[in-house]
């Protein structure tokens, strides 16, 4: 039952990292702010590696090349998506988006992992993404075709695709690492292929203007949307596998939509919560037993 306690936890924090990104992206690049969120992480929990595990455990070149994987989907893929994206995207609309995660690796799962794809999951695959449209399209799918996707949407469907493929690398690798040595190892390579670019943003001469909310929501990403949230999901994906656990991500959308409305007075507009609905219904669908 604490898997399922921790989970929870995990994706409801989640909710907040859509509100702290739209604060921070006004003050700060999405490398940059990547790199702060993740060098924060990466001293924590490497503190936190050595406290319970004794450090860093021995690895082959093929775990190592893992853990590049996991650090260059799930952490320098996902956050540059992630912060490019809410410069321009509300937070609820994102997280609504991202609810689509779980359909993703279900079928990443069947494809790459030999789960069967039976015709109730390919049904709620359907429906979620029959919700996406709607969402992208502010309830007319037609206009999706006469405007086009907005550049701050397909950031966010980015954000989809890497997470996915960081909750079933992960899987594989964990074969090797725990839970704790997997998030702490992805983080710290992460942090040092967001570095260069974090660099070229000019972030040192930024350190000293950046203002206290950018700086609290940056350890809110550090600590609690990443060593919290990392963990715990990673600890779910371990004992009960990718597709149970990606079905919690259900609750992002519904964290995220409630923080910005309180937070930052965003509207929730009836083809968002109608969007939603269907997204939430369709992974409900793919992933029940």
């Amino acid at each position: 039952m604490h898997v399922f306690l921790k989970l929870t936890a995990a994706v409801t924090l989640w909710g907040g990292t859509f509100v702290c990104g739209r604060i921070i992206g006004p003050h700060l690049g999405p490398y940059s702010a990547s790199f702060l969120r993740f060098l924060t992480a990466s001293v924590c929990l490497l503190w936190l590696l050595a406290r319970y595990e004794g450090g860093v455990p021995p690895m082959t070149p093929r775990t190592l090349a893992g853990v590049c994987l996991l650090g260059l989907t799930g952490v320098f893929a996902y956050n540059i998506f992630f912060f490019s994206g809410l410069q321009t995207v509300p937070a609820g609309r994102a997280a609504s988006i991202v609810a689509a995660n779980p359909v993703v690796i279900a079928l990443g799962a069947a494809l790459f992992l030999g789960e069967r794809l039976t015709l109730r999951k390919a049904l709620g695959i359907a429906l979620s993404v029959t919700g996406a449209v709607f969402i992208l399209s502010h309830g007319d799918p037609l206009a999706l075709f006469a405007h086009g996707v907005g550049t701050g949407d397909l950031f966010v469907l980015g954000c989809v695709l890497s997470w996915s493929a960081y909750s079933l690398l992960g899987k594989l690798v964990m074969g090797r690492l725990s839970a704790l040595a997997s998030v702490a190892l992805s983080c710290s390579a992460g942090a040092l292929f967001l570095l260069p670019g974090a660099l070229a943003e000019g972030l040192p001469a930024t350190l000293g203007r950046i203002p206290a909310p950018v700086w609290a929501s940056i350890l809110y990403l550090g600590l609690l949307g990443t060593v919290a949230g990392f963990t715990w999901f990673y600890e779910g994906v371990r004992a009960i596998g990718a597709s149970r656990a990606a079905v919690f991500i259900n609750l992002v959308p519904v964290s995220a939509a409630l923080s910005g409305f309180a937070l930052l007075g965003e509207p929730v507009d009836p083809a968002l919560a109608l969007g939603a609905a269907m997204v939430l219904g369709g992974v409900w669908l793919t992933n029940r037993s």
